[in-house]
């Protein structure tokens, strides 16, 4: 696990260098990519979505591309179209920018409901389907998505069925106050995204994720894991608990934060540390959690404290 864990900190200390004082969160991208998941970045406008993907692809020498949400923008504008070749008579396949490794979708929910399903299949299925012939995309293939929480007017919210699809939910903050100072001192003379170069390649990548399903997770943490799930489900403070895909969504991300700590084995707390990523994305508050004063992330934490911890040897 050494050199695993190795791999991941040069990763995570080379994206530090552009994104100051966001190790935390750079960590958590981290766990969502090698558990093979996409990750949705919430956040206000200005604290460094866009920049940290850049940078996570740099660092991995991958392919990016952005895609810019907008009201207009049509399912083939992602994915690519089929236009006719007269000389060749036949029609040729023109592949979209969704054929990168890293693909930053930016502003998600400002694009109509018809486009945003083209883009979660891609996600699911990590294959384009034009006519009949079947494009698979290379691996390794993630998604980041950003939406602005604040800013509603025009946007078109992602239903619950398809924020199931990302595997994480990241909010980067913004930062404190000497973070802040070191920012306008570091990118006062030069462009810090510039000169950061490769530490690691999609293989790498890809035999990550291979370790992560390899990281053992016994009887008593997948019942652990359950439990937390089915609390979710039967609480009078939220209306729509998680899903099954969750609760294995929960179990892949904490054999990923295992892998990251240098164990092949989940203890509780990989589970418990991550459960406001996992699972606040995935429940919605009744009236009743509202009118308690609830968040998302506050009810997750109140209700982990009612479920028993498993002891694992």
């Amino acid at each position: 696990m050494d050199k695993e864990k190795q791999i991941l900190k040069n990763i995570i200390n080379n994206i530090s260098k552009v994104i100051i004082g966001k190790e935390d969160v750079i960590t958590d991208i981290m766990k969502g990519i090698i558990a093979g998941g996409h990750i949705l970045l919430e956040d206000v406008p200005g604290v460094g979505k866009t920049t940290l993907v850049k940078a996570l692809a740099k660092s991995l020498s991958l392919s990016y591309s952005r895609i810019q949400f907008t009201p207009d923008l049509l399912p083939s504008d992602i994915t690519g179209i089929s236009i006719y070749n007269q000389k060749e008579m036949e029609f040729q396949f023109k592949k979209g920018p969704i054929f990168s490794n890293i693909v930053l979708a930016d502003e998600i929910n400002r694009t109509s409901p018809k486009t945003q399903s083209a883009l979660l299949e891609v996600m699911e299925e990590k294959q384009v389907s034009e006519g009949n012939y079947t494009y698979t995309l290379e691996k390794p293939f993630v998604v980041l998505a950003t939406q602005n929480p604040i800013d509603y007017e025009g946007t078109f919210i992602l239903p619950e069925a398809q924020l199931d699809r990302f595997i994480m939910k990241v909010k980067i903050g913004y930062p404190q106050r000497e973070e802040e100072i070191n920012i306008l001192d570091v990118y006062r003379e030069m462009e810090p995204l510039q000169n950061i170069d490769s530490v690691a390649s999609g293989d790498d990548i890809i035999n990550l994720q291979k370790k992560v399903k390899e990281v053992k997770a016994n009887s008593a943490v997948n019942e652990y894991i359950v439990d937390i799930a089915n609390m979710t489900r039967n609480s009078s403070y939220i209306s729509l608990g998680v899903s099954p895909r969750a609760a294995l969504t929960l179990l892949r991300i904490s054999q990923a934060n295992a892998l990251i700590k240098g164990r092949n084995y989940v203890i509780p707390e990989d589970v418990k540390e991550n459960i406001s990523l996992v699972l606040s994305h995935r429940i919605i508050l009744s009236s009743l959690g509202k009118a308690n004063g609830y968040t998302e992330e506050g009810i997750l934490q109140d209700l982990i404290k009612r479920v028993s911890v498993p002891k694992v040897v």
